[in-house]
């Protein structure tokens, strides 16, 4: 459900305070776990060390975010992969084909390093 009009968005005051005091560009994050904030357009141009649970995961700000949550941006469940036992073995072959390609570049560069012309 939507936040009241009458009440206007969710923007810590903590976060405001924060970036009263930078500039926008700055090399430093700003931390916060205020993942329910939402980014008005003043936070544009800052970074934020969103926390997701673990880690302070750093966001930087743009025009595009401005109305959504800094939640959104930082995610709290790592994606490691689908697939078994077919995935590992189609894995494994392409594997094998890289380092294959990879012998084959080395012998053509070595062979045309011993077949040069002696002066």
């Amino acid at each position: 459900m939507a936040r009241s009009l009458k009440k206007g968005p969710y923007v810590d005051e903590k976060l405001f305070k924060k970036i009263s005091g930078k500039k926008p560009g700055s090399l430093s994050a700003i931390k916060t776990w205020a993942r329910a904030s939402q980014i008005p357009p003043e936070f544009v141009g800052f970074t934020f060390g969103v926390h997701n649970g673990k880690d302070h995961i750093e966001v930087l700000v743009t025009e595009e975010m401005v109305g959504h949550r800094l939640g959104e941006f930082s995610p709290t469940r790592k994606f490691v992969k689908h697939g078994g036992k077919m995935q590992k073995e189609l894995e494994q072959k392409a594997k094998e084909a890289e380092m294959a390609a990879a012998a084959a570049a080395k012998a053509a560069t070595d062979a045309k390093t011993n077949t040069a012309p002696a002066k």
